[in-house]
């Protein structure tokens, strides 16, 4: 008899696994949905560039005010706004004082983030100029 029910319990476990087979066994851990990717895995592109001219602008302003606050920028004809953020420190590179920002951009629906490097010229009285602006990239 003990051998009998032995041998049942084993079908049972087989039993148990076909029962929850259709369940769905991907391994979500969380309720966030990843973000889409562009189609054909295209890299996000940065603002238009009548924008992009408001937001250097604004890069140049906050890096003379020598602050860490943030600038605001807006351009009247598109309607597109943000800010521009200094981060961390100044520091020198290639013989020229650099510093790091981060600016927003919203138009309508749209929202982006960029980060950037200005650098102090060493010609033009000392002006900021943006060395190079992309998307921000969350780590």
């Amino acid at each position: 008899m003990a051998s009998l029910a032995l041998a049942c319990g084993g079908c049972s476990v087989g039993q148990l696994d076909s029962i929850y087979a259709s369940a769905d066994k991907s391994d979500v851990t969380g309720s966030i949905t990843p973000a889409a990717k562009p189609a054909g895995d295209k890299p996000v592109d940065l603002p238009p560039e009548a924008d992009l001219v408001f937001t250097k602008a604004a890069v140049r302003q906050v890096l003379e005010k020598r602050s860490d606050a943030s600038e605001s920028w807006e351009n009247p004809r598109s309607g597109a706004r943000g800010t521009v953020t200094p981060l961390a420190a100044a520091y020198t590179q290639s013989g020229q004082t650099c510093r790091d920002f981060l600016a927003s951009y919203v138009n309508g629906p749209s929202q982006a983030w960029m980060q950037g490097e200005a650098c102090k010229q060493k010609h033009e009285k000392g002006a900021w100029e943006v060395r190079s602006l992309k998307p921000w990239k969350r780590s």
